[in-house]
């Protein structure tokens, strides 16, 4: 157990090492490399490092270069673009020996009061308790929604809706700090769906006889995120074209607040040879 949560505590770690740069590691996945809703989200800690506290991110759009090698640190350049008196932004190139591996870019706002307006309701679907659950992680639960549970409707095919919760306590949401690591494990979990919803999509992808890889990967958030309890996430894929399918989806807690939109370019081709 201590070993387990020793892992988890470091997948969000980042070492100084000069002036806005920060070094973070990863582990070997099942499927070799890194994964990238890690790199994403380590990206997003180091952005948030050089904000002033008060700060909050509400979104951040990435796109992957390269794949990651488990076996060397990745670093992470932060680069200051704005800093406004509501807003600030920040552009994040992570780097490996072979060059940028991920080019992501944040923004952040200060405390605001405004009418809160939801026009995305939550689909009424079985509980995570009563599903069978998988995860290829120790850090997380995952509990896919059979497609017949699902019987409202949504733009997009190949719908893909799971509920995924972090295994661990992270923190007290209402603390600031806590509530990064909350959005940052939203952002790691957030790229394991979108790919789904596109094999679902179209059909020829049917058998596992295919590749696939995130391009690019935005998240906006709504609002407060509480990742070590269960979140629905909603995914359908809206187009597919040159190879290229976009996943678009919402992210529910389990009282129906959207807390985040995601959406996501994949790349699906047949395997060579």
């Amino acid at each position: 157990m201590n070993s387990a949560r020793n892992s988890f505590s470091e997948l969000f770690e980042l070492a100084p090492h000069g002036p806005d740069v920060y070094v973070g590691i990863g582990p070997q996945y099942p499927w070799g490399g890194l994964y990238g809703g890690q790199i994403v989200a380590q990206a997003l800690r180091a952005a948030t490092m050089t904000v002033d506290d008060e700060l909050a991110v509400h979104s951040i759009r990435a796109y992957f270069i390269r794949r990651g090698d488990h076996k060397e640190p990745v670093r992470y350049e932060v680069d200051r673009i704005r800093n406004g008196r509501s807003f600030a932004t920040r552009r994040v190139v992570a780097r490996q020996a072979i060059g940028a591996i991920l080019n992501a870019e944040s923004s952040f706002q200060r405390p605001e009061e405004s009418p809160v307006v939801q026009t995305v309701e939550m689909p009424s679907v079985p509980s995570p308790d009563g599903l069978e659950q998988d995860s290829w992680s120790d850090h997380f639960s995952r509990a896919f929604v059979p497609a017949d549970a699902v019987t409202d409707s949504r733009d997009g095919l190949g719908r893909s809706t799971a509920w995924f919760k972090v295994n661990h306590d992270i923190g007290d949401p209402d603390d600031e700090s806590m509530q990064l690591l909350h959005r940052c494990w939203l952002a790691y979990i957030s790229d394991d769906l979108p790919t789904d919803a596109v094999i679902r999509a179209v059909p020829e992808f049917e058998s596992d006889d295919f590749f696939a890889a995130s391009l690019d990967h935005t998240i906006w958030f709504h609002g407060p995120v509480h990742a070590d309890r269960w979140h629905l996430y909603d995914m359908t894929c809206h187009h597919f074209t040159g190879g290229r399918g976009v996943s678009i989806g919402h992210v529910f807690d389990r009282h129906g607040g959207h807390v985040a939109t995601i959406a996501q370019e994949v790349l699906v081709r047949r395997s060579r040879g």
